[in-house]
């Protein structure tokens, strides 16, 4: 099969369609068809090959896939491939509507029996090169960086990254030639190939740089000294084999699918028929208007742009303007005057919202139609500027507007920066980061993964502008005309973002309701929490940071004692020696390297039987309540208002609960009487009082509503005591003979059976055989059947669709739900059972921190909400104020939702928080 002459100088374009299966049916959340039917893996293919499309011109093409049943390297080795798990049966489904959508975007189609589809990638590559031609290879696999030479590129279209020779020694450590050596002495774990053991890119890169090749290596196998030059000549009899398997083959016969590049793999157009069909009946309803509009080979619809969500979408043109005179600033704020949504974003000074000002600000009105005004830059040669006071002057009634609705990307942030100038941000129509945090909860967020992901486009890093480390410089610092570059562009994405990601949000009742209704709001609520701050008493802190210091002191005179020397208390090799060289205690398990463990869980579980492990836990939980708390709390005062204010994260947790961070008020630990001595100092100033409200038992009315089952719910609504019902159902006496530690087993069971605890962690928990915890679990579900049917049909609801729900609509995502090893998708499958409770509980606070403000905002009170932890909320109020805030706070709280039974919250009062319990 020879190739004609006139190849050369042409371009082939090879898709690995296997590498990118599995990496787009896990990239993605769980998208579904009209009918129901699994279509993640299939938009994120058809997605990749449109935009290769574009971006790649080759007048030759073909998308190779690995053809079903064993092929040459199972006769060479029989356990090749052996463990790795069979194929998730969502992503099976998604085969064939993928082959059917590669030939309906005009792309040849090759699976070739016998042959794995990197051998075929392989032996077109060679064949190509041969013939003077171009390869570019689309691939997401490493082993494919061995074909790489002066004319075959690697491109990975889910990272943006291109290697060539240079770019594969850069990333590998090694050149092309030498891939197959290094790959030989690293094995593949997925493709069951043994390599040397403990032999990781390091050491392999090392080794080849050393010695030049593996074969002379092996040579020279005798000088490698320790435990890994062992592994190494153990592993001399199997390497040749190794070294096969992972070589790709490049003489395969591929008869009768290519008789040749000229006359099989030109580059076909598009079935404008067949995709019409094929994107109406999977729900592509962008990419089905750009072919009903005839604009399928662009891949971008003028009529379409920012009116729908993500299919599609690619590169737009982009006119971004530098204000610096007040004509530009004019015609923007004309433009801006009259959109119905602009998207705004501010460039600062600092991360620290309390402390960070303005270098200048972006908006954009339409996709690709952005501009940067630069007030506060002082890089060398700056231009000159408009002045920040006088542009924020006139900005102020826009900004200030409700009436001119704006996006951003976190918005929270900008409202602080803004409100160090005086400013109130108003008009908050959307919120990226809260639309992203809405859809899919269990992803990143951030700006440049959001335009990766769902726009296609690769955006400038603040790093390529401001640079990295010890050498980054401030905003301020950065030339007028490449900042504009960078926060026009910002602006730009967070709009066109918008358009993408919103429609999805309309579609869904639920994920509408969260959107709207509580993560919207409660945005502008944590902002006003955390700009209240909190006072906190710095000179007590001070003082328990010192008697903290001295009880350490004592707690390791008392390790010294029992160890029966001096050690490092904070020493894992030493403390290591002390348990098990000298005092010959039980090894419970072993790290990575396998040496005996010497973490959290192994000194509770040595601290039941020796005295030392337990002094040891002591002394780590005071030296972190010293550090983290008693003296870190007074330097992160805020010198301007006297007070301590932390950030409280949306878009983390997939529960939808917050995160409090710089400082962490979340944490403070308070079943030891010194960690609840730290809430002694957040103090109330003179004529106010904190008050805490704390939703009692909310994870379990939540389940008693969710699951209907009658006893439960009954118990509730009959104000019983919980747990002593539960012990009266599980034990089979009444509740006034229930005992003090039938109560406690019951507390265990009821919070333990919520988080999916099993027979083995109850018992743990208890410290009773697991016979007697099994027949405690059994005698639940026995008496609360309705709590069992709960459990089974979450699971099976989780497997089915990849998520839960809360009660308001929340989708919580369980990606290893259907994938992952055995441990992993069982800790998926109790999560299932749990988190529709912890989100619920988190959707019922954020409402309640709504219902308070909105309050305190109507009735013009002078207390301040200053806190949100976990359950509870505190307050700081005015002793004028108080009877009404006891009266009112619980009664907005247990009315934010109507539940099957009465939510309660208990409200404490004191001058600070812990009294406040």
């Amino acid at each position: 099969m020879s190739e004609q002459n006139y190849l050369k100088g042409k371009t082939l374009l090879l898709v690995d369609g296997s590498s990118y299966l599995y990496r787009a049916y896990h990239a993605l959340p769980d998208l579904r068809g009209p009918t129901g039917e699994p279509t993640g893996a299939v938009y994120g293919i058809v997605n990749m090959l449109r935009r290769l499309r574009k971006d790649v011109h080759a007048e030759y093409s073909a998308c190779v896939f690995d053809a079903k049943g064993k092929t040459f390297r199972d006769d060479w080795y029989p356990q090749y491939k052996a463990n790795r798990p069979s194929m998730p049966e969502d992503l099976a489904r998604q085969i064939e509507p993928i082959h059917e959508a590669v030939r309906a975007l005009g792309w040849p189609l090759l699976m070739i029996d016998g042959v794995e589809a990197d051998d075929v990638i392989g032996t077109l590559a060679r064949r190509a090169a041969a013939a003077g031609m171009r390869v570019v290879i689309s691939t997401g696999d490493k082993d494919l960086a061995q074909l790489v030479d002066d004319q075959v590129t690697l491109v990975n279209t889910m990272s943006n990254e291109t290697l060539d020779p240079a770019g594969v020694s850069a990333k590998f450590g090694v050149p092309p030639e030498l891939i197959v050596d290094y790959l030989t002495l690293m094995g593949d774990t997925v493709d069951n190939v043994p390599g040397v053991a403990k032999v990781g890119p390091k050491t392999a890169a090392k080794w080849l740089g050393q010695y030049g090749t593996l074969d002379n290596l092996i040579a020279h196998a005798e000088e490698i000294k320790g435990a890994v030059g062992n592994n190494l000549r153990e592993a001399l009899s199997w390497l040749p084999m190794g070294r096969k398997l992972v070589t790709v083959v490049t003489d395969c016969d591929l008869d009768p699918h290519v008789e040749s590049i000229e006359a099989s793999l030109p580059a076909q157009p598009e079935q404008r028929d067949q995709l019409r069909s094929f994107f109406k009946r999977h729900g592509f309803k962008t990419w089905l208007r750009e072919v009903e509009a005839g604009d399928a080979d662009d891949g971008e619809s003028d009529a379409d742009v920012g009116a729908s969500p993500s299919e599609g979408r690619g590169e737009l043109p982009r006119d971004y303007e530098m204000v610096v005179d007040w004509q530009t600033f004019d015609a923007w704020l004309q433009k801006i005057e009259a959109a119905e949504l602009t998207a705004f974003d501010t460039e600062t000074t600092s991360l620290d919202a309390m402390q960070a000002q303005i270098v200048g600000l972006s908006v954009s009105v339409a996709p690709g139609h952005a501009a940067y005004v630069p007030l506060a830059h002082r890089a060398p040669g700056a231009q000159t500027q408009l002045p920040r006071d006088e542009v924020l002057a006139r900005l102020k009634p826009w900004l200030e507007s409700e009436a001119h609705k704006k996006v951003g990307q976190h918005l929270k942030y900008d409202t602080h920066v803004l409100a160090n100038r005086g400013i109130a941000l108003r008009g908050v129509a959307h919120d990226t980061l809260l639309e992203s945090y809405v859809l899919e909860s269990h992803r990143s967020h951030d700006m440049d993964s959001l335009a990766e992901r769902h726009l296609g486009v690769k955006t400038i890093k603040y790093e390529e502008v401001c640079g990295k480390g010890a050498g980054q410089i401030g905003f301020d610092e950065v030339p007028i005309e490449r900042a504009t570059e960078y926060a026009a562009e910002d602006a730009d994405i967070t709009l066109r973002l918008h358009y993408a990601l919103y429609p999805d949000i309309e579609r869904s009742e639920g994920l509408r309701y969260v959107y709207e209704k509580i993560e919207l709001p409660v945005a502008r609520v944590l902002g006003i929490i955390e700009r209240n701050g909190v006072l906190i008493d710095s000179a007590l802190l001070v003082k328990q940071s010192h008697e903290l210091g001295t009880r350490m002191i004592e707690l390791e005179a008392e390790a010294h004692k029992l160890a029966g020397q001096p050690f490092n208390l904070n020493s894992p090799k030493q403390i290591g020696e002390i348990f098990f060289q000298q005092l010959k205690l039980p090894v419970v398990k072993k790290t990575a390297s396998g040496a005996p463990s010497t973490d959290e869980e192994v000194l509770q579980k040595l601290a039941e039987d020796y005295p030392l492990p337990k002094v040891l836990l002591d002394y780590r939980g005071l030296s972190k309540l010293k550090s983290t708390y008693t003296d870190k709390l007074p330097k992160m005062v805020n010198p301007a208002t006297g007070r301590v204010h932390t950030n409280y994260a949306q878009a983390v947790a997939v529960t939808g609960r917050l995160a409090s961070n710089d400082p962490n008020l979340q944490n403070i630990p308070v079943r030891t009487g010194e960690g609840r001595r730290i809430r002694e100092a957040f103090i109330a100033p003179p004529g106010r009082s904190i008050v805490s409200a704390d939703y009692s038992q909310i994870e379990l009315r939540i389940m008693a509503h969710i699951s209907g089952d009658e006893r439960l719910t009954r118990a509730f609504t009959d104000g019983e005591d919980i747990h002593r019902a539960t012990a009266a159902e599980i034990f089979g006496v009444s509740p006034q003979d229930v005992s003090s530690e039938q109560r406690r087993h019951a507390k265990v069971v009821n919070f333990g059976l919520i988080y999916g605890m099993s027979a083995f962690g109850l018992a743990s928990s208890l410290g009773i055989e697991r016979d007697a915890a099994k027949h405690y679990i059994d005698r639940y579900f026995m008496r609360y059947p309705g709590v069992a049917n709960y459990m089974e049909q979450t699971r099976k609801s989780a497997k089915e669709h990849g998520y839960v729900e809360t009660v308001f609509g929340r989708r919580l995502w369980l990606p290893e739900i259907n994938g992952g090893n055995g441990p992993r998708r069982q800790a998926a499958e109790r999560a299932a059972i749990n988190a529709p409770m912890q989100g619920t509980a988190a959707d019922l606070i954020k409402l309640s921190m709504i219902a308070v403000q909105d309050w305190l905002e109507q009735d013009r009170l002078g207390t301040l909400m200053i806190m949100q932890v976990h359950d509870e909320l505190v307050l700081e109020v005015l002793d004028t104020e108080l009877a009404v805030v006891r009266e009112k706070l619980p009664e907005l709280m247990c009315s934010v939702a109507k539940l099957r039974v009465p939510l309660v919250a208990e409200v404490g009062v004191g001058r600070n928080w812990e009294e406040a319990h």
